[in-house]
């Protein structure tokens, strides 16, 4: 299993309710895409509170990296990263992706 990893810094200017639509659409990629085993998205609610302007996120388990490729190659994904990018503050740089292999 592969988990794919998200974190986002976003424009103050962007409110919940359109991260919540950002995040609508992501869960709806998971009925597309055969390998897809899992989405949870949300905001953090770490006690810890060292996100680092990091506060949402979200997490997608795959069967493998031929899945995880076949998710990156998606059309739908490709459109959902282009709104992630244009919410982030500094675009791409604020976004982080971790892809960690399972046993």
């Amino acid at each position: 299993m592969i988990r794919h990893i998200v974190l986002v810094k976003f424009n103050p200017q962007t409110t919940e309710a359109r991260i919540a639509e950002i995040f609508a659409e992501l869960h709806n990629i998971k009925d597309k895409l055969d390998g897809v085993l899992s989405i949870t998205a949300g905001r953090s609610e770490s006690p810890e509170q060292i996100e680092r302007g990091y506060m949402h996120g979200f997490v997608v388990d795959f069967t493998d990296w031929d899945a995880l490729q076949a998710y990156q190659d998606h059309p739908d994904h490709k459109a959902l990263g282009a709104q992630l990018v244009a919410n982030a503050i500094g675009g791409i740089d604020g976004i982080l992706v971790f892809d960690l292999p399972i046993a």
